[in-house]
């Protein structure tokens, strides 16, 4: 009878610790998308864990869902009157960021760091430009397009390794 017992003691030991290996996986029971004049958020029901860790070269957050956030143009000010036309791909990057603009005369990009640093300024003669980015850390940096001295556009690179 005792080694009966030690069996099904054993047994069941093996048996919850199987199930308890997975205990910390996420199924979720739903999810869903919703928008209303504020904005627009993603959802998860069923999460039961969510963690982050941090460290100086940033940040890892377990989860199901994760914000990822492009932004071309990050500011909603008309910096200036004139009528400039140009976009900035890809985003994000690894090595190098185009820049195509429509109307080229007397324009400079700025590449500034998270902490408001210069870390590039280019003068641009081209209609269609290559930024070279390989030699930046990986981060977001913010690139300004100044047309005779005023910044007409802003907009929000993510650079990868």
């Amino acid at each position: 009878m005792l080694k009966l017992n030690l069996f099904i003691a054993a047994l069941s030991m093996l048996f919850l610790t199987g199930f308890s290996q997975n205990i910390h996986e996420t199924v979720p029971a739903t999810g869903g998308n919703a928008t209303g004049t504020g904005g627009s958020v993603s959802y998860t029901v069923g999460q039961i864990v969510y963690t982050t860790n941090s460290a100086a070269s940033g940040a890892l957050a377990q989860g199901i869902q994760q914000p990822y956030e492009i932004s071309e143009v990050i500011d909603g000010i008309e910096h200036s009157s004139k009528n400039i036309n140009c976009s900035v791909y890809p985003n994000p990057t690894t090595d190098f960021i185009v820049l195509e603009m429509g109307n080229i005369a007397d324009v400079v990009c700025q590449i500034f760091d998270a902490n408001g640093k210069l870390v590039a300024n280019q003068t641009i003669t081209e209609a269609t430009t290559n930024i070279d980015m390989s030699g930046l850390v990986s981060a977001t940096y913010f690139l300004k397009i100044i047309q005779d001295g005023q910044i007409v556009k802003t907009f929000k690179i993510i650079k990868n390794k």
